[in-house]
């Protein structure tokens, strides 16, 4: 081999040599610049820059909809600052400004990104075998920070102390359901509830229930069976009755449970829902001390709220007052208004004349059963066909329901009479914030006293045959009397011809002159208050 032969190859070795290590340089160069995002076990990501990467110069993340997510930063893990909810998407771009003596080769910044999901903790058993005495505890497929559990629509939270995948419940009964909730991270809300079911051993199917039964419930609150067996095995292929019938429909949850759901205005008021079921289960007894076996479960339905019935009088236009709902208006619609009957919101009562009768101010109570609501719901009744007598019983619940839900409203405005019986005696009718007529007028005689207090007008004719006893053990019966509204037994202001007026002459009636009554007669119908005072 020649001199110049060896050189050469000299030379491309350590032409090779250096080509190699600046390929090793730039490859340490690539590692060290790099940034990587990736999933975190407890924070939403992570962010690793490498040693020559440079700084974090932007962290952005944005949730559905593109609504910002802000987030902290704390060794290198980033961790939302609003709570997101399970399984909630959230895109997370960070950008990186690359040292001023790599930005010439690789760019002055360096952005990456990541789309996740936060996490959802599952629960592992859904129904389970415990045996009387023992905790209930649910276990789910990761560890949880937090538990929500109870009946729909009122659940507690519970926050945890260390995360943990199994979760005791507390007390509970020998047979149990509940919805329960998790949230797997500190900065997660809980998620959807999922329902959960216990069962004492048993070789029948054992039954729960949401809610428990003998427990009350609102008219459009749904129920749900669970069974330890599947349903098909537990009751065949036919399904629960509801007696009272109430409109709604069954249907299979899962292979463990039925829900009603009701429709309309759901389950009556005041009424005792059972449950009839097409085979007899095992139930925990009474005390939970055992198991017995039944075919029917049943629940109560409270009677409606008395605010919440002043609350639709009101908006209807039977009392002197308005009301206003607090927050929103309940939804116009059949369930929502049933739930409102034994729920009622809050809000606020306003007399709607500035010049109402201090008389009939002094006798309004916010749910308090008074003159003033029985002299209402007796016109409500009288006005859409029901029978008369004041009473808030289910036949004006099943009217009124559907009167507010159409948004009706009375049109003949309210009416008030009050009586003096000081001498000159007076008549004064006030009718939608107006004085109407102020008349002289007769009350009863010694011994046959116009008594005292607020009474409603419960019978209303143009014209009649009066009779009675006289304070001396004499009948009289006195026919053709004109313009009678009956208002506290036989007393009734109506007209009757007399001399004058102003001073007691009759038997407890509260007599006018004849132009008085007939202008007084149109207003007084039933329901209308008549106050007589000294």
């Amino acid at each position: 081999m020649s001199y110049g032969h060896g050189r050469t190859r000299f030379w491309v070795g350590i032409a090779a040599g250096v080509a190699a290590t600046i390929a090793i340089a730039i490859v340490l160069v690539l590692l060290l610049s790099g940034v990587s995002l990736a999933g975190d076990p407890s924070a939403l990501a992570r962010v690793s820059v490498g040693t020559l990467g440079g700084t974090i110069e932007r962290v952005q993340a944005f949730g559905p909809h593109g609504r910002r997510v802000p987030l902290a930063i704390h060794d290198d893990r980033l961790t939302p600052l609003r709570p997101l909810h399970p399984g909630e998407q959230v895109s997370v771009d960070v950008t990186v400004r690359r040292p001023g003596w790599l930005s010439w080769a690789l760019g002055a910044r360096q952005t990456e990104h990541l789309t996740l999901q936060a996490p959802t903790a599952h629960v592992t058993e859904h129904w389970m075998t415990v045996p009387t005495g023992s905790t209930v505890r649910v276990s789910f497929d990761q560890p949880v920070s937090a538990v929500a559990y109870g009946d729909a629509g009122s659940l507690t939270h519970h926050t945890l102390g260390v995360s943990q995948s199994s979760v005791a419940l507390g007390a509970q009964p020998a047979t149990g359901s509940v919805l329960i909730a998790a949230a797997p991270r500190p900065w997660e809300t809980v998620g959807a509830p999922t329902q959960v079911s216990w069962f004492p051993p048993s070789r029948s199917p054992v039954m729960a229930s949401i809610p428990a039964a003998g427990t009350a419930i609102g008219p459009a609150t749904k129920l749900y069976l669970t069974f330890s067996k599947p349903v098909a095995e537990a009751l065949g292929s036919a399904r629960p009755q509801l007696i009272p019938a109430t409109p709604g429909r069954w249907r299979e949850v899962n292979s463990h449970t039925l829900a009603f759901t009701p429709s309309g205005f759901g389950a009556p008021l005041a009424s005792t829902l059972r449950v009839q079921l097409p085979r007899p289960v095992a139930v925990t007894s009474a005390g939970g001390s055992g198991l017995s076996t039944t075919s029917q479960v049943q629940w109560t339905v409270p009677p409606g709220s008395m605010l919440r019935l002043q609350q639709l009088l009101a908006q209807a236009g039977y009392l002197p007052l308005d009301w206003r709902p607090a927050g929103p208006e309940v939804p116009r619609t059949p369930s929502a208004e049933a739930q409102a009957a034994v729920q009622p919101p809050s809000g606020s009562f306003g007399w709607r004349y500035p010049n109402t009768p201090h008389q009939l101010q002094a006798m309004w109570a916010p749910g308090q059963y008074g003159a003033i609501t029985k002299g209402a719901i007796m016109k409500f009744e009288n006005e859409n066909g029901l029978t008369v007598d004041g009473e808030a019983g289910p036949s004006v619940w099943h009217a009124l329901l559907p009167y507010a839900l159409a948004g009706h409203r009375l049109t003949s405005g309210y009416s008030y009479v009050y009586v003096h019986r000081e001498v000159p005696e007076t008549m004064t009718l006030w009718h939608d914030g107006h004085i109407v007529e102020s008349a002289a007028a007769n009350t009863g005689i010694a011994g046959a006293e116009t008594e005292l207090g607020t009474f409603e007008v419960f019978e209303h004719i143009p014209e009649g045959t009066m009779s009675g006893t006289n304070p001396d053990g004499s009948h009289y019966e006195d026919p053709g009397i004109k313009w009678i509204s009956y208002f506290n037994g036989g007393d009734a202001l109506h007209n009757f011809d007399r001399a004058s007026f102003g001073t007691p002459q009759s038997l407890g009636c509260v007599e006018l002159p004849l132009e008085a009554a007939a202008e007084e007669w149109p207003y007084t119908t039933i329901g209308t208050l008549v106050t007589i005072e000294t």
